[in-house]
């Protein structure tokens, strides 16, 4: 069983559409262990408490420096012993010493078709913003493993979803997380869960069924 600790910042909808897998069957062989959240009033650590689920905030503005929250987010990552850390509109950047501490072990779900509206400054609206801006005619979401850059880990899984002329980078983002963001992050849980996805120099592979 794939123990899975989720990092969040906001309202996590994307935490309750994992955990909706889960539940419904359509995630196997993994289970939520825990949710962190950098906000105290993330509306995600209120979709944790109603399910059961542990869950922490660990906010930098609790601790001298950022080192020692990068420590403290550690430290407690190790306490929970995770196979999977999954950041599900997480808006601190990860501390190298938990990317070095958990390699090819966490995932990220980010709102674009990366390399696309991607990278530093690239988050939230700030991306839907970006795509309007930019006049293009298909975006869509992101899984991919994290490494030390700012979204250039293996690409695991993408979906596309098309941009309407009349959209508003709301009714953007809302698409964006119910057509793709919803489905492809349960998904690569699932796929990871069940031993089908494999790193090769530098990228994700998924393998068959019953391979």
């Amino acid at each position: 069983m794939l123990k899975v600790v989720v990092l969040v910042s906001g309202g996590g909808t994307n935490l309750a559409a994992v955990l909706d897998a889960v539940e419904n069957g359509a995630v196997t062989n993994a289970r939520v262990e825990a949710v962190i959240s950098n906000n105290p009033n993330a509306y995600a650590l209120e979709r944790a408490a109603k399910r059961g689920i542990a869950h922490e905030c660990i906010s930098p503005r609790a601790f001298e420096g950022r080192e020692q929250f990068n420590q403290a987010l550690l430290f407690k990552l190790n306490e929970l012993e995770p196979d999977l850390i999954v950041l599900a509109g997480f808006l601190v950047v990860i501390p190298p010493e938990v990317i070095a501490a958990y390699p090819n072990r966490i995932i990220n779900i980010h709102p674009s078709l990366i390399p696309s509206f991607c990278g530093k400054g690239y988050y939230g609206l700030k991306v839907h913003e970006g795509v309007l801006s930019r006049g293009v005619k298909v975006t869509g979401a992101t899984v991919h493993f994290v490494d030390e850059g700012t979204d250039t880990g293996p690409i695991l899984l993408q979906k596309a979803v098309a941009v309407e002329e009349a959209d508003t980078p709301e009714t953007l983002q809302r698409r964006v997380m119910e057509q793709a963001e919803w489905k492809i992050l349960p998904e690569a849980i699932d796929l990871i869960a069940n031993g089908r996805v494999r790193i090769a120099d530098g990228r994700a592979v998924v393998l068959p069924e019953g391979e």
